[in-house]
């Protein structure tokens, strides 16, 4: 029996420890170094999956008394209830969601847009929402968690969101994985 055909073999039908963990190191190398970069070069960015870590974005209520509560905020940047209505996501999302994102030229970001950007601090992604644009050398972004009581006191260069991108898609509850591993991976380093 040749080396490749017993290679298959132990990876395929093997059932020791060793077997697993060599699956297990397989598909970690696959997904990371072939899957997730291959649906960035199809997106346009090099973070096309992004777990939601925090529950800045969450709407505890439906929309209508969600807007009731928040209006007063978004009153100041004209933002309207029918407005808001229009944007994606209108309804936010939820910590342990998976958004799926696209790149996205600054010039092409609308406010309502729900954006990533890295943060400066401990270069971890925030996703918030766009609430105003400004125009001087470049494009800067206000943005705000919906769930947030004020905008993000920092504003977002177009460097930061062309790195990352938009938010298209949501992918309900699938983000905990990522945040128990993490979570797991903290308490032994």
């Amino acid at each position: 029996m040749g080396f490749w055909k017993k290679a298959w073999d132990f990876i395929w039908n093997d059932d020791s420890l060793l077997s697993w963990i060599v699956n297990l190191v397989l598909a970690f190398i696959i997904v990371k170094f072939i899957i997730y970069p291959g649906i960035g070069l199809m997106l346009g960015t090099s973070y096309p999956l992004v777990a939601v870590v925090s529950s800045s974005m969450e709407h505890k209520e439906n929309f209508d008394e969600w807007w009731f509560d928040n209006s007063f905020f978004y009153a100041k940047y004209n933002i309207t209830k029918e407005d808001f209505a229009d944007f994606r996501f209108r309804n936010g999302f939820n910590k342990g969601d998976i958004m799926v994102l696209k790149g996205k030229e600054a010039k092409d970001i609308k406010t309502g847009d729900v954006v990533v950007y890295e943060n400066t601090f401990n270069r971890n992604p925030i996703i918030h929402r766009v609430i105003r644009i400004e125009k001087k050398e470049g494009f800067y972004f206000i943005t705000k968690g919906d769930n947030n009581p004020v905008e993000d006191q920092l504003k977002v260069s177009e460097d930061q969101i062309e790195r990352t991108g938009t938010a298209v898609f949501r992918i309900p509850i699938l983000g905990y994985i990522k945040i128990m591993f993490t979570s797991l991976m903290g308490v032994f380093f």
